[in-house]
């Protein structure tokens, strides 16, 4: 039996494979699955055995997976082409038979009425139509989602959105990936859907705060409708689709879709989850 982690080489697969490691699971018995080898080589190094596959290519995934593994299906990166990828990756865990699937949804599961999560609302439903044992991880927002775009908020001193009084209960990427390993290398899981989300929720204003005391910046909020957010997004060179989304991210936020509010990662892991502040010190050291 294996650990399998799929979207290895991708900044939540590494801290996943890593953590794996680093609690106590033998190098043999880790598989990342990867599109690209070379990408991966530092896994290998450790002692991880790489298998070459691609959410896009279904007939590449009928060797990523084995009889009894645990699979960590990390969500992929290509909104709008989610759907029919993640359908790939089931339908060839349930071919192999896997003995147990996990999957990095979104905070709200079925609840969640933004546009973002709609595909994993769609993936979810095909792993429960799949049969497998699964357990769901919605994951909130990453700290790093704004932390690692401090440089407009500096330059202008401002963070600028449209999700009014709404508030954000983030936590760090690697809060996220230490869940990952706990579900993983623990047991009783199975049929299991966790909300994941950090301990503190904050507001916009609060985060413009955060950013100012630890730079130094006269950092500020500035609210602006969607129709202005949407502007700012797109002449900042983002493009049309994405900036949409994003805008409706802070409409979803204005809803109070998430700001979280279960305790379940800080249970998962077993110690309170990293605050924001941190992230943002982290981000401005480089």
């Amino acid at each position: 039996m294996s650990i399998v982690v799929t979207g290895a080489t991708g900044h939540l697969g590494r801290l996943v494979v890593a953590g794996l490691l680093d609690a106590g699971v033998p190098a043999g018995q880790v598989v990342a699955v990867v599109r690209n080898k070379e990408k991966a080589a530092d896994l290998a190094a450790r002692g991880v055995e790489l298998r070459v596959a691609d959410y896009s290519a279904p007939e590449t995934l009928a060797g990523a997976f084995a009889a009894g593994d645990k699979v960590l299906l990390i969500s992929g990166s290509e909104v709008g082409q989610r759907v029919p990828q993640h359908r790939a990756v089931i339908d060839a865990a349930r071919a192999a038979g896997v003995a147990h699937l996990v999957y990095t949804g979104v905070l709200g599961g079925p609840a969640a009425d933004f546009d973002l999560a709609a595909e994993h609302k769609v993936t979810e439903q095909a792993v429960l139509d799949s049969g497998l044992p699964y357990t769901f991880l919605r994951n909130g927002w990453y700290h790093e989602n704004y932390t690692e775009h401090l440089a407009p908020a500096l330059a202008h001193d401002a963070v600028v959105g449209s999700a009014g009084t709404g508030r954000v209960a983030s936590a760090a990427r690697a809060d996220y990936a230490a869940a990952a390993v706990a579900v993983l290398t623990g047991e009783g899981h199975e049929g299991v859907a966790y909300e994941l989300s950090g301990d503190t929720a904050w507001s916009f204003p609060e985060y413009a705060a955060e950013v100012a005391a630890h730079s130094g910046r006269p950092v500020t909020y500035k609210e602006v409708s969607p129709a202005e957010h949407r502007a700012v997004l797109t002449g900042a060179g983002m493009p049309e689709p994405f900036a949409a989304i994003l805008v409706d991210v802070d409409a979803a936020i204005g809803r109070g879709l998430l700001a979280g509010g279960s305790g379940d990662l800080a249970r998962l892991i077993g110690r309170p989850t990293t605050p924001m502040g941190e992230a943002i010190i982290a981000a401005l050291k480089g």
